[in-house]
């Protein structure tokens, strides 16, 4: 018998973005500005906890909603976080907090939506392994921006730029499987294996991130393109592009300043886009997606299974 219908999912999702709004309207001028910044996005990380929430024995929305909203909400401080230490101007085709109210105010923001999703999980008596987990993640986070900020313009080997997007993107989503498994109840074992899908999900995830900095739509992804080069933050591509490209002695050059000018993001741009970086970069990907299929549980709910694997698919595909 299935647990989820695709209308259980529509409802949760609308459910979701209701709780969502209302965590933030305890104060005006935080709603103002907090609003525009929650809408939109993938709400991939709320969905997949909601999935495996559902996965066998069933949680109810009241019980599993304020945990995903809860997901939400760490992400979006996170990425609060990320625009301050990248000086990023814009978000989700929107401009970043700290480009329109200053680096002190979107702090504070980040700081507070922090908490209130600590806040959302201790009201909600989740049990001391569900804050556990999340404290683990929020380190996780930590580490993760500590260790690129030290590594600014530095050409990271390839197990060390694996290491940072698991710290700040698998992690996260393997978490969100881990979480739904949890409250779903579980055996530790199908626990174990949801969260493997996770962490292969975010590697593939992320590894198609990189690759739209620099092949990606503008216009779709909300993104200036080679915004990561220009901060400093060397990805998939350019370790690639540094290996076998023609031209990667200029690449180099561009690498070693401590700042990269918009004419040089284009040369830089031009010189990765001459090399085989997409296909290297999508059969990485590809090869992780593989993984995650092969994780997921047999005896889940078999909607549950099935829309883990689109996610899988929307992963590897995606342009946006």
């Amino acid at each position: 018998m299935n647990l989820i219908t695709a209308t259980d999912l529509t409802n949760d999702l609308r459910k979701l973005e209701i709780d969502i709004e209302k965590s933030v309207s305890e104060d005006e001028f935080i709603q103002e500005i907090c609003t525009p910044l929650l809408r939109g996005g993938k709400r991939l990380r709320p969905i997949l906890f909601l999935l495996c929430a559902r996965s066998k024995n069933f949680c109810s929305p009241e019980k599993a909603l304020p945990l995903a909203t809860a997901l939400e909400l760490i992400h979006t401080a996170s990425l609060v976080h990320d625009d301050i230490l990248d000086s990023a101007k814009k978000r989700r085709g929107v401009e970043t907090l700290n480009s329109k109210y200053g680096a002190q105010i979107a702090v504070l923001v980040g700081d507070y939506l922090f908490a209130k999703a600590f806040q959302l999980v201790a009201e909600n008596d989740y049990g001391n392994e569900v804050s556990l987990i999340l404290s683990k993640l929020v380190k996780k986070l930590c580490i993760g921006e500590i260790m690129q900020d030290r590594k600014l313009f530095v050409v990271p080997t390839l197990s060390e730029y694996y290491r940072q997007i698991d710290l700040k993107t698998a992690f996260f989503l393997s978490t969100c499987c881990r979480l739904g498994g949890i409250v779903a109840q579980l055996e530790k074992s199908d626990v174990e294996n949801l969260a493997n899908y996770g962490t292969s999900l975010g590697l593939a995830f992320q590894i198609v991130d990189d690759l739209l900095d620099f092949f990606g739509e503008e216009n779709i992804t909300g993104k200036a393109l080679g915004g990561d080069l220009k901060g400093g933050v060397i990805t998939l591509p350019v370790i690639r592009a540094l290996r076998i490209g023609k031209n990667s002695d200029t690449l180099k050059k561009i690498l070693a300043q401590d700042k990269i000018s918009n004419a040089e993001v284009l040369t830089a741009i031009k010189i990765i886009r001459e090399t085989d970086a997409v296909e290297y970069c999508k059969n990485r990907a590809a090869s992780h997606i593989y993984c995650a299929r092969l994780d997921l549980p047999n005896d889940i709910d078999k909607s549950v299974k099935n829309s883990l694997e689109k996610i899988a698919d929307f992963v590897i595909n995606r342009n946006w």
